[in-house]
């Protein structure tokens, strides 16, 4: 069991990096990945970020985070595919190599947030239409909506620098992006993917507020990518 003793008594042994012998690394937020014989390798980092800065280092952040992600993959793969093939470590995935699309599906349940691209951020400053969505008068923060509500952000590619940015269902058909098929798929996938978790985690007395879905496509067929309610 990992109790507050062992977390302190770790604090000098985080994770921060890794360097293995497999080529050029490509470094994110949190994670270090490797690109190998048509497969990703996500090495899962004890560091912590938020708002795109690093914080610092959670002993075993990484593990629980990989792990977690992996238990999603494997309860939700009925519902879309996936990029996992297998977990070989606690901190590790291996997955497909998949071409990742630049849209950020995040989808809402509750009117929440501190960030430029969260709904409530908008609605206190008297938006009321929100990525293309209309919102009624009356709404209080962190209250319930009726029904999910997605809210698609740019998403740049890994190592790209750069802030996530607010879109539109009709922005990004415009901008071809996606195609108005295939961005139908991510739709669908998500709000399955969120009601599907949303029933879990209440079975667990757990309520889950908001969450993202990163896609991409592996030999053309839509893919889920990076992690899943983290």
């Amino acid at each position: 069991m990992i109790t507050e003793k062992v977390i302190l008594k770790s604090l000098p042994k985080v994770l921060k990096t890794i360097d293995l012998p497999l080529g050029k690394k490509f470094q994110g937020k949190v994670r270090d990945i490797y690109f190998k014989d048509k497969k990703r390798i996500l090495i899962t980092t004890d560091r912590q970020s938020a708002f795109d800065v690093i914080l610092g280092n959670i002993p075993f952040k990484g593990a629980v985070l990989n792990q977690l992600a992996a238990f999603w993959f494997k309860k939700t793969k009925h519902i879309v595919n996936n990029h996992l093939i297998e977990v070989p470590d606690p901190n590790v995935s291996v997955a497909k190599n998949c071409e990742p699309i630049q849209v950020e599906m995040v989808v809402r349940g509750y009117i929440s947030g501190v960030t430029n691209t969260s709904i409530w951020g908008s609605y206190e400053k008297g938006e009321r239409v929100i990525y293309g969505l209309k919102f009624p008068d009356g709404l209080k923060k962190n209250q319930k909506l009726e029904e999910p509500v997605i809210t698609p952000t740019t998403h740049p590619l890994v190592g790209a620098k750069g802030h996530d940015e607010r879109l539109t269902r009709e922005q990004i058909i415009a901008k071809k992006l996606v195609s108005e098929k295939l961005y139908e798929q991510m739709e669908k996938a998500s709000l399955d993917l969120f009601k599907f978790g949303t029933k879990l985690c209440l079975s667990k007395g757990l309520i889950l507020v908001d969450t993202k879905y990163e896609f991409g496509l592996h030999n053309g067929k839509l893919t889920l990518i990076d992690e899943i309610h983290t």
